[in-house]
């Protein structure tokens, strides 16, 4: 009787250890933001405060030491408490500040959106030992989250998923170059009044293009102050976009900035070409054939030149809100 006792105890024990190991243990996962910051488009990197909390059982996971932030250059851990929960549960407490890899979408710049991921592991233990669940009690991020930026709305996401490696990290147990690990991943949108910016960003561009407009407003005695005008008018456009190209990383897409850019070069050569047919006209002493070319290509250069960029930048705005 005893010997079948104990061998009806060694059956139930042993099914305990295998479900155990069928199923990992849970560890619940919350964070809030506290700030994004030192947003650097020419290193696609950005900085991120934020506090992040674990409650688990299983000591041995120690996210203090073992915590990995997949993307981050740099990894801050400025403040960490633990605790132990009514339940038994280790309840770790962690303020992280964190300079993070990104890849920024700019073909709409200066109206572009942003989604910023930020995401976490445990690089000792694989999702057969444990998985994230997620801690979605009350809210996620500052309202002053950044002072350039603004929330998009329902932008934020948090969500939990099995991250495939094809490797096994030098491990020599595994036969196969296959390693998944639980992760924990958050989601944010970011934009911001891009209006200001765009300004600030182009005056220079347009205000060149004007100068080289009031050409067909000089009279045809003056032809080398117009030649002076057009010319400067170019090296300010080429001036402005190197400015404005040295604040975004390098693109092999045609961005909005390469397109306004592009069509104001355009149109500036424009305006080189009908005061060089003007130069022709006032040798020939043509003067109300002059006159009259000056006014009608005034009109087409002036309105083709606003409708097109009315269209590329309501087309990069449009793109945004949607």
């Amino acid at each position: 009787m005893k010997k079948l006792l104990f061998l009806l105890f060694l059956f139930v024990f042993c099914s305990s250890l295998t479900k155990a190991a069928e199923y990992p243990d849970t560890v619940s996962v919350g964070v809030y933001i506290n700030s994004i910051h030192d947003v650097n488009f020419r290193d696609k990197q950005y900085t991120i405060s934020l506090w992040v909390w674990l409650k688990y059982k299983n000591y041995d996971f120690d996210f203090s030491k073992y915590m990995e932030v997949p993307m981050a250059k740099t990894v801050d851990k400025s403040f960490y408490t633990v605790d132990t929960l009514p339940d038994g549960r280790i309840y770790m407490l962690m303020k992280l500040q964190c300079v993070m890899k990104d890849s920024w979408k700019i073909q709409n710049f200066p109206f572009d959106r942003q989604r910023l991921k930020f995401s976490i592991e445990n690089s000792q233990y694989d999702s057969k030992a444990l998985v994230f669940v997620r801690d979605t009690l009350g809210k996620h991020y500052s309202k002053w989250v950044s002072s350039d930026w603004n929330v998009v709305a329902d932008s934020f996401k948090i969500t939990t998923s099995i991250t495939k490696y094809q490797t096994a990290f030098g491990d020599p147990t595994i036969v196969k170059p296959h390693s998944e690990f639980s992760t924990f991943k958050i989601q944010l949108g970011l934009e911001r009044d891009s209006w200001w910016l765009f300004l600030k960003l182009f005056i220079g561009m347009y205000i060149a293009f004007l100068l080289s407009f009031l050409c067909f407003f000089i009279h045809s005695d003056s032809i080398d102050s117009r030649f002076s005008l057009t010319v400067g008018s170019l090296f300010a456009v080429i001036g402005n976009k190197y400015v404005v190209d040295s604040m975004l990383p390098e693109s092999t897409s045609f961005t909005l900035v390469d397109s306004l850019h592009g069509i104001t070069l355009c149109f500036v050569f424009a305006v080189v070409a009908c005061s060089v047919y003007t130069l022709k006209l006032a040798k020939r002493n043509k003067i109300e054939e002059l006159k009259q070319f000056d006014k009608v290509a005034a009109c087409i250069i002036l309105i083709a030149y606003l409708a097109l960029n009315i269209w590329l930048v309501y087309k990069a705005y449009y793109l945004q809100q949607h």
